[in-house]
């Protein structure tokens, strides 16, 4: 039976690269597989920031299933700090709508004040391609869903970065507007994903000491 080698592999328009490896030696199959490029769907910790967006006071205790976003704000601000992911952090007209929420304050000691509804012109981070760390994947949560962080995603959308809106660390006062603006930032091109699924996504593999925080938190 013909052995195939790593620069010979058998082609085919209906195989993805990765069914390509079953023609291959299992030795050389995980010696591919190690160098493998992972989906550019997928988040990086190299490659994200976290954008936490108005957790304040006036504000989260009259947002539907306020609880569990502010949880998993909390456990997204953790793992980022965890997986050495930068984190960003806005509040919308504080004299009015006061601080952010205490529990979530204490790990956010820079919070970037702003009285437009959109966070892009209080981040001033640009084009996509102007940060030198390659940092163009943003993670948002935060609140309003249907305010400022539509408005705020819309806009880095258009600014080139790759943004992903966590469904169960954003919210808004009624679930319509909440589903209603997920569904549209969906189809501008925002990808919608959980909390759990950015972690594991940063983290990557198990068996580290990282893997083991991270555990932790979605316990």
């Amino acid at each position: 039976m013909r052995s195939w080698g790593k620069d010979s592999l058998p082609t085919s328009p209906t195989l993805s690269p990765l069914a390509h490896t079953a023609f291959l030696e299992p030795d050389t199959q995980r010696n591919l597989m190690t160098d493998l490029i992972r989906s550019h769907e997928l988040l990086s910790r190299a490659e994200s920031r976290l954008l936490i967006i108005d957790m304040q006071e006036k504000l989260v205790p009259v947002i539907d299933q306020h609880t569990e976003v502010a949880a998993n704000c909390g456990k997204l601000i953790a793992g980022a700090k965890i997986l050495q992911v930068p984190v960003y952090a806005t509040e919308q007209y504080p004299k009015g709508l006061g601080s952010t929420i205490s529990q979530l304050a204490e790990h956010l000691p820079t919070r970037l004040e702003k009285l437009e509804f959109s966070c892009l012109k209080c981040l001033n981070w640009g084009t996509s391609s102007d940060d030198p760390e390659g940092r163009f994947k943003i993670v948002v949560a935060g609140v309003e869903t249907h305010v400022c962080v539509q408005q705020t995603v819309l806009d880095l959308l258009s600014y080139g970065f790759r943004v992903y809106v966590v469904a169960d660390a954003v919210g808004s006062r009624r679930p319509l507007d909440k589903q209603i603006a997920l569904q549209r930032l969906a189809s501008f091109g925002a990808i919608i994903t959980t909390t759990e699924s950015v972690l594991f996504e940063w983290c990557e593999r198990a068996g580290t000491p990282e893997f083991k925080e991270i555990s932790r938190l979605v316990r």
